[in-house]
């Protein structure tokens, strides 16, 4: 056998994903560069890793094992570059988050000096919604979450990094009568919201419920970038956090309803959980976190606190 540990990650990600195209999109390669990895990779066996049914793609009892094998041969090569690294006195691991989709306006900024002090350090980041955020952290399978509401129910440390603002945002070319009222804004006109465990989603319904607003249109959508772009269309009006609508609030693609008693304001919290031992590298991104975060939010997020 001659395969590569290209053709390692390609497998593995397709056995993960169940699908060339996502694993494509993760792997930022083309989908015709991994359908030939994948073959490449097929070659090398007298039985199918993977087969085609209809139209989806299935991975074989084989292909599973073998997707196991990958991973524990990927994960002992990684090892061997984090160990060389400490030898050389460098700073080597890897580092996991958990973040919720409105947080990817917010990590990224936090991530980016500390990953480029530290070259050894490789980062996993899982962009989604606040129940699998959760159930990330209760499984224990990062080091750190972002999130803006705390769940009660785990025992967690926290960092508080910066406040979370949302507004009742609109298209700027979809006026309102002269004379509404804050009632005739939420139930005469089509109300967007993100999906259920949502925590953009479950403040907006929190916020309704507590005004007894009862909205005649409901549209549902399950990401923010989803519901960015169904507002600027002009299909409705949402209650949106300020951190994702930056650019089309300066293009004039939307703009902020004045509501007395918005915006709804909320913390971003770095969270883990109380009984984790953190790695050495989740140790060190956790004080530079700490040393660094006020710098951060005055040299990135100063345009935030003039809304």
């Amino acid at each position: 056998m001659n395969y590569t540990f290209h053709q390692l990650q390609v497998f593995l990600k397709v056995a993960q994903k169940q699908s060339i195209t996502k694993a494509a999109e993760e792997l930022f390669l083309t989908q015709p560069a991994v359908s030939i990895q994948l073959k490449n990779f097929q070659d090398q066996f007298p039985i199918p890793l993977t087969e085609v049914v209809g139209r989806k793609l299935y991975v074989t009892d084989f292909g599973n094992e073998i997707a196991e094998a990958s991973e524990k041969i990927l994960q002992e090569a990684e090892a061997i570059n984090y160990k060389t690294m400490a030898f050389r006195g460098l700073l080597a691991g890897r580092l996991k988050l958990s973040v919720v989709s409105t947080g990817k306006y917010v990590m990224p900024y936090f991530l980016s000096g500390f990953m480029d002090a530290n070259d050894g350090v490789d980062l996993v980041m899982d962009v989604t919604n606040k129940s699998q955020v959760i159930k990330s952290l209760e499984k224990n399978e990062v080091d750190f979450a972002l999130v803006s509401v705390i769940p009660k129910h785990l025992k967690l440390d926290r960092v508080e990094l910066m406040k979370n603002k949302l507004f009742l945002i609109g298209n700027t070319k979809r006026e309102l009568p002269k004379n509404s009222t804050k009632r005739k804004i939420f139930e005469e006109n089509p109300m967007i919201f993100r999906e259920e465990g949502s925590a953009t989603g479950n403040a907006m319904e929190t916020y309704m419920k507590k005004h007894k607003y009862y909205t005649n249109k409901k549209i549902e959508l399950t990401s923010n970038e989803a519901l960015k772009q169904a507002v600027t269309a002009g299909l409705g009006y949402s209650i949106m956090p300020l951190i994702g609508i930056k650019n089309s609030l300066k293009n004039n693609d939307l703009k902020i309803i004045p509501i007395n008693d918005l915006p709804i304001v909320t913390h971003w919290n770095l969270v883990w959980l109380k009984s984790k031992k953190l790695s050495p590298t989740a140790e060190a991104f956790l004080n530079y976190i700490k040393d660094d975060k006020d710098r951060i939010i005055k040299e990135t997020f100063q345009w935030f606190e003039e809304y």
